[in-house]
């Protein structure tokens, strides 16, 4: 089984490509920031991840998705190995999306913005040491950050044949 399912920030807006075939296929290249819940010292404490999304999916990321913004995201991992004009290998390793979903309200992402926030830069410099971003601790376990999910409305229990 080859799964995961990843939650950080958007290093970079996404970047979106089209195919060259008959009928053009999006293709959207971002990268996010995963911040890892343990780490010793002198380890970083950020990971960062190639991401590919497909078709809808891409047009999707560049409509909606920008730099900075906290996102989680279900897919797959896929190895690329190619040997360049001069012999050179060369390794990559990119997270294909399944699934993208928002992970904060835009309300709370731009107000990180406009209160001096992210400054995320595709792993050039560790994210963790960005003193700007400082994301406020849930009060308590039932407190999501200032998200409020939309739940359908409940219906009536029905029996079950157990």
């Amino acid at each position: 089984m080859n799964k995961v399912i990843l939650m950080g920030h958007l290093t970079k807006d996404p970047e979106v490509r089209y195919s060259q075939s008959a009928t053009p296929l999006a293709i959207a290249r971002y990268g996010i920031a995963v911040k890892r819940t343990y780490t010793r010292e002198g380890e970083p404490d950020t990971d960062f991840f190639n991401i590919v999304a497909f078709g809808k999916t891409a047009e999707f990321a560049e409509k909606f998705f920008k730099k900075g913004l906290k996102v989680c995201i279900a897919g797959r991992i896929q190895n690329n190995n190619w040997e360049d004009q001069n012999k050179v290998k060369h390794y990559n390793t990119e997270i294909i999306v399944d699934d993208q979903e928002f992970a904060e309200s835009k309300s709370s992402f731009q107000a990180r913005v406009t209160n001096g926030g992210t400054s995320y830069n595709d792993g050039q410099s560790n994210y963790g040491e960005n003193k700007a971003y400082n994301p406020t601790p849930p009060s308590n376990d039932n407190d999501m950050g200032g998200f409020t999910p939309k739940l359908p409305p409940m219906e009536e229990e029905e029996d079950l044949p157990f």
